[in-house]
This record gives structure tokens, C-alpha cells and sequence, in this order.
């Protein structure tokens, strides 16, 4: 991994997201870049409006950049200032630096519309051209992720993030976690799931990643997901988000964005590809 990208707003959460992010470049020996969005949407001729604010924000990292940067061991902070709507230049910036990972915090500051993040993690997501860490405000930082959790579900897109959360693992020395959840009484789908993660687990074995196989019964995944997580001590949830000819699953769209709301523990999301 060779450039992280961090969504940065100055709430506590984004600055929260930025400590996240400072340990993962230190891991993977990666540089690191922050994004600013100016989302208003002031008339193109009031040029003084978005100087000013431009001004103004260089002045705030030139608060924040001196307090973080010594902690990064490779390289320097970026800075990219970008205006419009957040999730289009966050992938915008993404694709300008070729981040390997995009960081966003799941929840902003409430009734501060300067404050973008939270309400726009989701869409950061969808749009994003890379994998997507989102992580919540209150999660307590650890010095190393030591537990991955990835859920298998029925669907052959499942397998899709197990190359990127491997190389992820590895890098951390990370035991991965392959959470079988079962949501229907039908043989062949339950044998599908199953054959699935022994797929995993031999592709783990055969690059030395630690790993481990647990079935699960659940009525609703995602609840049952995040009780898993909180039991087998997972710093980190990877998981696939939907995009255009997939066939679906209980882990993309509505149950992705589920987890992404509501985990305690950061949320690697990575886009499914069509297998059609």
C-alpha cells in the first residue's frame, strides 16, 4: 500500500479518523493525504466568498498538520482542497493521489452543516474507487488490528474481498475471522456458504494468514454480525458493497450500509464486481 486518503471536515470524529489512519500508514509504510470538501453552493461569481473560505481552512491545517505530522514515519501530510459535492471529490482526490484506502468517519457533528462527514460516509462508499474504512467517532484506537472479521454469505461476490483483507491482515499480522451466517434451512445454499469459506480458509492457509471458521444461526445478520465481532475481540469488519450486476446478498446494499451506521469497530468496505 503505497498512498492513504483520509475525508477530513475538522469535526472530532474526522480528527479521530485521522489518528485511525496515522497507525494504518505507519503499518503499510504509506503516505498520507487529507481531503477538504467545500460542499456550499455559493454562485460561481462570488469568487471573495470562496477565497475567503479556502483561506481560512489552510489557516485550521496549518493548526492541525504540526500536531500530526510528526507522527506519521513516512513522508509528509498532503492537503487537497476540492469544491462540490463531497462524495464526487472525495473519489475524485482518491483517484488523483491512487489511494490504496479511503478513511471517513460514520458520524459528524450533528446540526453543523460544515460538519460533512457523517452524513456522506455511505456515499463516500458507494462512490469511492478504492476500499473505504469508515469508523465511528467514539471507537477506541488500538496500536494494531489483531482480529479481522469477514462474514461469507451465498453469493460468489463474497470471495471478492478476501485478496484485499488478506494483504491487510498480513501486513498487521492480523487473524482473520470467517463468519459463516446462516439465514436459511435450504442444504444447498448452507453447503454453498460452507464450501465458500473452506475456499477462504485454504487460499489463507497457503499465504501463512491465521484464520478461523465460525457458523453462526441468525434471524437478523446484522445484529448477530456485530455480537460475533464484539466476542472474538475484531478490531475490524470487512465486508462488500453493492454495485450495478451483481446478484445481491445479505451483505450488500441495505445490510452494508446497516453495519457501516451502526458498528462499534471500523468497517472495511470494498465494491463487489460483476461476475456475470
Amino acid at each position: 500500500m503505497k498512498h492513504l486518503l483520509v475525508a477530513f471536515d475538522f469535526s472530532k470524529n474526522s480528527v479521530k479518523t485521522l489518528e485511525y489512519a496515522l497507525m494504518m500508514a505507519n503499518k503499510t509504510g504509506a503516505n498520507l493525504s487529507l481531503v477538504w470538501v467545500d460542499s456550499s453552493s455559493t454562485p460561481d461569481n462570488v469568487l471573495n466568498i470562496d477565497q475567503n473560505l479556502r483561506i481560512e481552512t489552510k489557516k485550521l491545517f496549518e493548526e492541525i498538520i504540526p500536531v500530526y505530522e510528526p507522527q506519521l514515519k513516512n513522508g509528509k501530510i498532503n492537503i487537497i482542497l476540492r469544491k462540490g459535492k463531497v462524495y464526487n471529490e472525495v473519489a475524485t482526490a482518491a483517484r488523483m493521489v491512487n489511494a490504496d484506502i479511503i478513511f471517513a468517519g460514520t458520524h459528524g457533528v450533528s446540526g453543523f452543516e460544515q460538519y460533512w462527514i457523517g452524513s456522506n460516509a455511505y456515499r463516500i462508499v458507494t462512490y469511492a474507487p478504492c476500499p473505504v474504512i469508515t469508523l465511528r467517532g467514539d471507537f477506541d484506537i488500538r496500536e494494531n488490528i489483531r482480529n479481522i472479521l469477514m462474514p461469507i454469505d451465498s453469493t460468489p461476490e463474497t470471495k471478492q474481498k478476501l485478496p484485499f483483507t488478506a494483504q491487510l491482515a498480513s501486513i498487521c499480522g492480523a487473524t482473520i475471522h470467517l463468519a459463516v451466517v446462516y439465514n436459511s434451512p435450504i442444504g444447498v445454499i448452507r453447503n454453498r456458504m460452507k464450501s465458500y469459506a473452506e475456499d477462504a480458509a485454504k487460499y489463507l492457509n497457503q499465504n501463512h494468514i491465521p484464520c478461523v471458521i465460525e457458523e453462526l444461526e441468525a434471524d437478523n445478520f446484522v445484529s448477530s454480525l456485530l455480537q460475533y465481532a464484539k466476542n472474538s475481540d475484531a478490531d475490524l469488519i470487512s465486508i462488500m458493497t453493492e454495485q450495478g450486476g451483481t446478484s445481491g446478498g445479505m451483505f450488500l446494499g441495505p445490510y452494508a450500509q446497516q453495519l457501516i451506521n451502526n458498528s462499534f469497530i471500523p468497517v472495511l468496505s470494498l465494491q463487489s464486481q460483476s461476475t456475470e
